[in-house]
């Protein structure tokens, strides 16, 4: 069993609808690490293993764009989850995730994600609903700012 202490992430959407045993139950399958500032978590195209939530610190996520040019998609901090869709399908992961400011990370392998289904169906039905509500936003932001951006570019062309 895993020593990990989780009340500084209560207000993490992770745990929406969840009781406070699931929490304890679910905190046993995670893992923790520590990383530096400038280390990678993660790199575009590599297979996803793990979901990450953050304790401590900063990560940013970003894609190429050409050899050696990056585009920030966003910052996330402590209470935010990033590579979700790893347990899920364990494909190929969409973005880098790489670390801004000393950061403190709680991972979910994809192994124990399934073994944590199987053990307790409804914690795990909550936790899938979780994260693909979580990914939904994302997906409804980033829509929206590609809508913005473009909105933006026909705005210039026409000045």
């Amino acid at each position: 069993m895993n020593d990990v202490n989780l009340n500084a992430l209560q207000d993490s959407p992770l745990f929406h609808g969840l009781a406070a045993k699931e929490i304890e139950f679910f905190a046993t399958s995670l893992a923790q690490q520590r990383m530096s500032a400038g280390k990678t978590i993660y790199i575009e195209n590599m297979t996803g293993e793990s979901l990450y939530l953050i304790k401590k610190g900063s990560v940013r996520i970003s894609q190429m764009l050409a050899e050696g040019e990056e585009q920030t998609l966003v910052v996330l901090g402590p209470g935010d989850t990033f590579g979700e869709l790893a347990v899920i399908d364990g494909g190929p992961r969409a973005a880098t995730a790489r670390v801004i400011e000393d950061v403190n990370l709680f991972s979910l392998s994809r192994k124990d994600y399934n073994q944590l289904c199987s053990n307790n169906p409804r914690l795990g039905m909550q936790l899938t609903l979780n994260i693909f509500r979580s990914f939904s936003e994302r997906l409804r932001r980033s829509k929206q700012d590609y809508r913005n951006m473009l909105i933006a570019s026909i705005n210039r062309k026409k000045s």
